[in-house]
């Protein structure tokens, strides 16, 4: 490390410190108001139904059709034709064998839908609205701030 760049991370060391001793202060006032509460829960609601709806509603059902589209070559006679026996075996099943079918069809949907939920919670993370106030905030506040600041040389 040069001693130019120790040098100018020395200089801007309370300048961060400044910024994250403010942002700390805002957040904990914001804290306190109901209305950034009440949106924060809001928030948490919409995105855990959106993970749900998008994990266990949509990828299940994209699969459930895409896999034998792909596998009839994007023909969807062909889709159609294989499929209707395997309907008409599960119709003139017993009742077991009926029983068993859905419960390995449910088992799978809901482990397409898990494995999906744990991959949209990685790639998508909660994106807080108290976070997003503060940066917000913070943003006005090193506008102030570096206005007021004396130039470096």
């Amino acid at each position: 490390m040069s001693t130019s760049s120790g040098l100018a991370n020395a200089n801007q060391a309370p300048e961060v410190a400044a910024y994250w001793a403010e942002r700390r202060r805002y957040l904990e006032r914001i804290r306190k108001s109901p209305e950034v509460r009440q949106r924060f829960w809001r928030e948490v609601a919409i995105y855990f139904a959106r993970r749900l709806l998008w994990s266990f509603g949509f990828f299940p059902i994209f699969m459930a059709f895409w896999v034998p589209l792909v596998l009839s070559s994007f023909n969807p006679v062909v889709m159609a034709s294989d499929l209707i026996p395997l309907l008409q075996d599960f119709v003139s099943a017993n009742p077991e064998v009926q029983a068993t079918t859905l419960s390995t069809v449910a088992m799978a949907w809901v482990s397409v839908g898990f494995f999906f939920l744990i991959f949209d919670f990685v790639l998508t993370p909660f994106r807080s609205p108290y976070e997003y106030e503060a940066d917000v905030y913070m943003r006005a506040w090193e506008q102030l701030n570096h206005e007021q600041l004396p130039d470096k040389v």
